[in-house]
């Protein structure tokens, strides 16, 4: 009898432990960071001379992202893109009364802080940095 009580006794502390055991060695996705916010964006010309500091307004829906900037000559340029991981990159349009302008951006994410290329319509490439305002 009191071996009877012992398997049953083991068979419930089993049937207890496995489960979490189990659910201990799936690893978890990482998780997506949140670009969502304001971010204080500097340009470079490939000589290192500041071409332009702006705001940039990003939004988030998971890896898809959405960006907005006010140019210096006050127009909204709106673009779009995706973060996977650490990287970032999207698309922007500038509309002119010749023709549209789009900046290409990738960059990689540092916790608040991201730096990366421009590639600025057919003029060739640019690096900025960001840093989220808090």
């Amino acid at each position: 009898m009191r071996a009877k009580i012992s398997l049953i006794i083991l068979a419930c502390l089993l049937a207890l432990t496995v489960p979490s055991l189990l659910r201990a060695q799936v690893p978890t996705p990482p998780k997506t960071p949140d670009v969502a916010g304001i971010w204080i964006m500097t340009m470079r010309s490939p000589q290192g001379e500041i071409i332009m500091t702006m705001d940039a307004t990003f939004t988030q829906d998971k890896e898809a992202i959405k960006v907005s900037m006010i140019s210096p000559m006050g127009t909204e340029i709106k673009g779009e893109g995706t973060i996977k991981g650490q990287e970032l990159q999207w698309t922007m349009t500038n509309p002119t009364k010749q023709d549209d302008f789009s900046f290409g951006f990738k960059a990689k994410l540092d916790g608040d802080t991201m730096t990366g290329e421009v590639q600025i319509g057919d003029f060739g490439t640019a690096t900025f940095s960001a840093q989220k305002k808090k």
